[in-house]
């Protein structure tokens, strides 16, 4: 990351994380697949009025990790690999612990919460049944996040695919076994989703025990290293709460989706499962940019991380309008696969259109969010995408979709919310590359991250 070209190296650190985001989501579609076809669009309509909900409750750990693959990333271009080891071990235990406290809160509190969501009452059994198996496998999911993570901040997206494939390949044949064979309906889902994720988190620490540099794993050395987690925690909470804001305006919108009726819930659910894949695609190169601009500014490199965010948008930009376009031509086959009903079809339709014709304006959020997040500087991307995302697509809903509930109404708050925010992030991101950067010019650089 530090020496050479970049944009082979920001590509091949990228696409096979694009993959394993892809390859997720089609292991979570399959979900999805398998009960719509199966057991009923009811409970298609159930597992997808859970998805906001579950990202919102893991998003917050999800952005601690970023933190602590931006923490690893600067140790390591600094060389410092005693810091490295630290970091490692810090990272896996705070994820293991967080996991279970999160599953006993979130067990305790399931039913109210879903209580929230306005989930018809048809609906609302399956919808708690699959919740609270899903949440016993939130300690390996974490596990599985952060340790991730340590490999994106050596350039090593390979090794979570492979094991993702794995499990993901465990998770269709339980879907099926439990549903098919053993007659579950979308607790069978749920039960196969967190013994997957268990097998992915164990093939990671595996690797990482095997690992004989920095980031080698022992059991031995599991434990909190204060100062780094301080760090970690000061640049991921922020990015977590950003990642909150995303699934809370989300989790907002979906109980207005919920209102519309069950037709409604499971056309929102394929089309999402369906979007997501470009999402992917587009928040690999925003990971890309964290990770490069980590490292060579632990590295005191400021032309490579300039270029670095020219290379990384660049890409993202072009990578995304092709998947967007080609999800835009197939979506009517793609979701039917979920479910046949025409009229489950005509509403992901509509969805897919609103979604993807303004993803290319997502590129601009993740690029620069990933870009500021480098430096370590997480706080102002998370404010601008809360005030931003947040608080437009809340105004929307109440202001303009609660006097006109219709679909299309509902869907037009994503690409305004995301055109305001990204103007937002454009100001910020010259205030940070001002005051970063010019730390480096002015010989105020600290080689702390």
């Amino acid at each position: 990351m530090l020496e050479g070209s970049i944009g082979d190296k920001t590509l091949k650190f990228a696409l096979p994380l694009a993959a394993t985001g892809i390859l997720q989501q089609l292991f979570n579609a399959a979900d999805i697949a398998v009960v719509g076809r199966f057991v009923g669009k009811n409970a298609m309509a159930a597992v997808g009025s859970n998805a906001p909900l579950i990202n919102l409750i893991i998003s917050l750990f999800i952005g601690i990790s970023i933190g602590a693959n931006v923490v690893i990333a600067s140790y390591t271009g600094q060389k410092n690999d005693k810091a490295v080891g630290r970091a490692v071990h810090t990272a896996l235990t705070v994820a293991f612990i967080s996991g279970v406290l999160l599953c006993l809160l979130c067990e305790a509190l399931a039913e109210p919460i879903l209580g929230l969501m306005s989930i018809p009452e048809n609906v609302f059994d399956m919808s708690l049944l699959y919740f609270r198996v899903y949440l016993l496998g939130l300690p390996v999911i974490l596990l599985y996040d952060f340790a991730s993570a340590i490999f994106r901040s050596r350039g090593n997206t390979a090794t979570p695919l492979i094991c993702l494939t794995v499990s993901g390949v465990i998770n269709v044949g339980l879907n099926l076994f439990f549903v098919l064979v053993l007659g579950m309906t979308v607790n069978g889902v749920a039960l196969a989703t967190a013994i997957s994720n268990l097998v992915s988190s164990a093939l990671l620490i595996f690797f990482l025990a095997k690992d004989e540099g920095a980031v080698h794993f022992s059991f031995k050395k599991l434990g909190v290293d204060k100062r780094i987690f301080i760090q970690m925690i000061s640049i991921g909470i922020p990015a977590g709460i950003q990642g909150m804001v995303f699934s809370l305006s989300n989790l907002i919108l979906q109980s207005a989706v919920n209102r519309l009726g069950e037709d409604v819930m499971a056309g929102s659910s394929a089309a999402f499962n369906i979007e997501i894949f470009c999402y992917y695609v587009l928040n690999s190169f925003g990971q890309a940019c964290t990770t490069f601009i980590g490292q060579n500014y632990g590295a005191n490199k400021p032309d490579r991380c300039k270029r670095v965010l020219k290379i990384t948008f660049l890409q993202d930009m072009v990578f995304t309008i092709a998947i967007a376009g080609i999800i835009l031509l197939t979506g009517r086959y793609l979701i039917a696969l979920f479910n046949s009903d025409p009229d489950v079809i005509a509403v992901g339709r509509v969805r897919l259109k609103f979604i993807l014709t303004a993803e290319f304006i997502n590129v601009i959020i993740e690029i620069l969010s990933g870009y500021m997040r480098g430096f370590g500087y997480s706080f102002v991307p998370a404010v601008v995408c809360m005030a931003g995302i947040c608080g437009v697509r809340i105004s929307w809903m109440y202001a303009v979709f609660m006097r006109h509930q219709s679909f299309s109404t509902l869907m037009m708050a994503y690409p305004i919310s995301w055109a305001v925010t990204a103007i937002a992030l454009c100001a910020a991101a010259v205030y940070v590359n001002k005051k970063k950067l010019g730390d480096f010019y002015s010989g105020g650089r600290s080689k702390t991250v």
